[in-house]
């Protein structure tokens, strides 16, 4: 499930520092000759894939990033400093353009992957070297180039990390209107939500993609309903956040029954998403009384034979609390992916070697 997450900044590198006119004084030495030292080269703006981020909402709140301009040169030969660069990390699958040309500056498609978008300006040189036979003390020195200043877009393709599951009105847009910037469509009646929307969460310094899955029903999995159409888009997410409406059920049987067809056209649609991690919620629980939902929670966790959170996405009960489970259950599913991955890796070394 990929979809487009779009900023646009501007970018400026570092101007160089100029070049010193300085000359040599010293007791001894009245007219010493020029020692003015060169200026320092303006900071470069850096681009840097990292694996560990997932999304641009850290550019949505600054839209100017500068390096540091280089320092002059001075007296007795000393040269400035170099401008500290502006490093900027990025999701591994970054593009960037330039705003004004269209034109693809980088892709950065691998962690780790560097690359300097605007370059900082070299530093002026001092008078010192200047100093010639028929000029022996200048009084000249260079500026320092300026940096480079850049309008550019940035373009990632967000692959959603959790998918919201459940039957029609299960409080699946309200959910994610509550945990992240998204404003999808909420009305009491089903089908409210037509395509899927997404929503980049934020806990702490983590933040993560989560998409807001049409409601399946029963026998979406030949294409009843929304069918197909949606299903597919939750094959690629790490982990599901199933939610169960329980606010309307007359007894826990009715209630479990929802979940139950849900679970019946995951496993009938694909194997490999049935077997995905999942997080169970019971939602609409703010009109319920404690009573009530513990009578809920305790059936659900006796059939799952696992904890299950009563959450009210109007309230905000236990959101935090999910926010945290579901980086838990993405983290515990990228481990398991890796761990996948380096077997398979083990099994094509042994073939090789034999």
């Amino acid at each position: 499930m990929r979809f487009i997450d779009e900023v646009r900044i501007t970018a400026i590198s570092g101007h160089g520092g100029p070049g010193a006119v300085t000359f040599r004084r010293e007791k001894s030495i009245p007219f010493g000759g020029p020692d003015g030292g060169d200026g320092g080269r303006g900071g470069s703006v850096i681009f840097i894939a990292d694996e560990g981020i997932n999304t641009l909402i850290d550019f949505r709140g600054k839209k100017v990033f500068k390096a540091e301009d280089g320092e002059p040169g001075a007296g007795r030969q000393l040269n400035g400093a170099d401008g500290v660069d502006q490093v900027l990390r990025v999701p591994v699958g970054t593009i960037v353009r330039n705003a004004d040309t269209g034109a693809v500056i980088a892709d950065l498609k691998k962690h780790g992957e560097e690359v300097v978008i605007a370059e900082g300006g070299n530093g002026g040189r001092g008078n010192i070297n200047f100093k010639s036979s028929v000029n022996q003390a200048p009084r000249i020195a260079q500026p320092g180039l300026p940096g480079v200043e850049l309008v550019l877009d940035l373009e990632l393709k967000l692959l959603a990390d959790l998918a919201l599951v459940g039957l029609p009105n299960a409080g699946k847009s309200t959910l994610i209107s509550s945990i992240s910037a998204a404003r999808p469509k909420i009305a009491d009646y089903p089908f409210t939500t037509l395509e899927p929307n997404l929503g980049v969460v934020t806990l702490g310094e983590r933040s993560f993609v989560v998409a807001d899955i049409p409601g399946l029903i029963e026998d979406a999995s030949i294409g009843k309903g929304l069918g197909t159409k949606f299903l597919k888009h939750i094959e690629r997410t790490s982990a599901l956040v199933h939610l169960v409406d329980v606010s309307w059920c007359l007894d826990e049987y009715e209630a479990f029954e929802q979940y139950v067809t849900v679970r019946t056209e995951l496993e009938k649609y694909s194997e490999d998403l049935a077997l995905k991690r999942e997080i169970v919620c019971l939602t609409k629980i703010d009109a319920m009384t404690e009573e009530e939902i513990k009578k809920f929670q305790d059936f659900f966790e006796e059939q799952l034979d696992k904890k299950v959170l009563p959450i009210s996405g109007v309230s905000g009960r236990n959101i935090d609390q999910l926010k945290a489970l579901m980086i838990k259950c993405i983290d515990m599913a990228k481990a398991t992916e890796k761990e996948k991955r380096g077997k398979n890796l083990d099994g094509i070394h042994a073939i090789d070697e034999e």
